[in-house]
């Protein structure tokens, strides 16, 4: 089976890769760059020269249709991920667009399985007053007006139109995601290791729902297999902010003190950050995006769909990613505590 996979140097998209491959199937990315391939790949037990390689863009139609022509199966993943607003362009352009694209050029090559990667961000509504109610495949699209919140539920109004139009579209909703091997280091990640580095003292009430990237990359891989139904939740668990500090200072075994606050009476703060930040060069820890996400954020239901994958313990998750973010020299040994000593090769 050839499976097309678009954002496959990110991420998610990396370690989907890796959980493709594992299975057997053969894999084509369509990149920007084809030098970020073998560096972001290698660390996952990739060999130069196992996939294929298409160079183009999600917002290239000419690049897409080559990427998706011949393949069984497309896993979109191309997304851009952030809660820095002087990016809000690129995640209206990206996120949206670039999925109608995809998926337009997917059915067009009449591709037996089409997978968005979504999010369950796509689904938070502080609207809404059953937002408290547990996400499940069912629920509505979100109406947050926080930019990526909002590029995130613009991309899956795309993907669920064409499912609506009969295409064979599959949507995932994964959490947000750590793990080791982050190749941008991506808002979550990095976020975790401004904690370390004890950037944030001050944290929002509320909490939601997190998980490990292998998890939500072993989903991608079994969707990608035509298995499952058209929505599936990537496995994971909702932590309060409090839990996730418990949880972190555990694998580190440091004090990590912070003061908890409530997240609506940090949102202007977070609006404050945001606009010194469109013209400050160096990313400030303190975001709009992140205290709002906190705020509004949804449970995901314990009956929803996640492959029968059960999420593997936070504290793995967690032990994992630290040490990893020690090895590749984001953090001192001191600040990644007894998690720096775990082993090298961290499992996949």
């Amino acid at each position: 089976m050839l499976v097309c996979v678009t954002g496959g140097t990110g991420f998610v998209g990396a370690h989907s890769v890796a959980s493709i491959l594992r299975r057997g199937h053969r894999v084509r990315l369509l990149v920007r760059d084809e030098s970020t391939v073998e560096p972001t790949l290698a660390p996952l037990g990739i060999p130069p020269g196992a996939v294929d390689v298409v160079r183009g863009d999600v917002l290239d139609e000419a690049s897409v249709a080559r990427a998706v022509r011949g393949a069984d199966t497309v896993l979109h993943a191309a997304a851009v991920y952030t809660f820095d607003p002087r990016r809000r362009a690129d995640m209206a352009r990206t996120n949206e667009l670039g999925t109608e694209v995809v998926l337009a050029h997917a059915r067009r090559a009449d591709v037996a399985r089409i997978v968005h990667v979504s999010s369950v961000a796509a689904l938070f509504d502080p609207l809404s007053t059953l937002n408290s109610r547990p996400l499940e495949p069912g629920s509505p699209v979100g109406r947050a007006r926080e930019p990526y919140l909002a590029s995130k539920a613009a991309a899956e109004r795309v993907a669920r139109r064409h499912q609506a139009d009969g295409a064979p579209v599959a949507i995932s909703y994964p959490p947000a995601l750590l793990g080791p091997h982050d190749p941008r280091l991506g808002d979550q990640t990095g976020r975790l290791r401004d904690v370390l580095r004890g950037l944030t003292p001050i944290w929002p009430l509320g909490g939601f729902p997190l998980g490990d990237v292998r998890d939500t990359a072993a989903v991608h891989a079994w969707l990608a297999t035509g298995a499952g139904p058209d929505r599936v939740f990537g496995p994971g668990r909702y932590l309060t902010t409090r839990q996730y500090l418990r949880a972190l200072r555990e694998v580190t075994g440091r004090a990590l003190p912070a003061v908890h606050l409530p997240a609506r009476a940090l949102l202007p703060v977070g609006r404050l950050a945001g606009l010194v930040q469109r013209s400050w060069p160096r990313h400030i820890p303190v975001e709009h995006g992140a205290i709002y996400t906190c705020a509004c954020a949804t449970r995901v239901s314990e009956t929803a769909p996640t492959g029968g994958l059960a999420p593997r313990p936070v504290t793995q998750t967690f032990a994992d990613t630290v040490a990893w973010l020690h090895r590749a020299g984001y953090v001192t040994e001191r600040a990644a505590g007894p998690a720096a000593r775990r082993h090298a090769d961290v499992p996949l």
